[in-house]
């Protein structure tokens, strides 16, 4: 797709071919709480945004059903736009933090837990000073 296509939307990148297929629906879908992912409003009553306090868990937010296949936002960043649109894989350990483990039970919502349990026992291990 180019830019001069007539379905060409501003808010999608331009994927290289191996990303587009199978994505999902290129079209606005609502997700499984009536909230409409894709249309660039960003401002739904449905939405956990619109109705946020001190007492909302961010977790309702996370998860593939909030994220658009095409039109995300995120894929305007500079690394995404590199793996999707040129094809060069991210540098591995952006996201480490010297001393914790950044992330800690993140693949629970994914069914990784055990390995994730497992990695974080042995962090644990070689954490003890009484171990050295």
């Amino acid at each position: 797709m180019s830019k001069d296509d007539p379905s060409y939307d501003p808010f999608e990148i331009e994927f290289l071919p191996q990303f587009r297929k199978g994505r999902g629906p290129r079209e606005p879908f609502v997700n499984e709480y009536g909230v409409v992912i894709g249309d660039h409003e960003y401002d739904s009553p449905e939405s956990p945004l619109s109705q946020w306090t001190e007492d909302t868990d961010p977790a309702i937010m996370a998860g593939d059903q909030w994220v658009h296949p095409f039109k995300d936002v995120g894929f305007h960043t500079a690394e995404n736009r590199e793996y999707f649109e040129r094809g060069i894989a991210p540098a591995s350990g952006i996201f480490m933090h010297p001393q914790e483990n950044a992330g800690y039970r993140s693949g629970e919502l994914a069914g990784h837990a055990a390995a994730d349990e497992e990695e974080s026992s042995a962090d644990d291990a070689d954490d003890n000073p009484e171990d050295r």
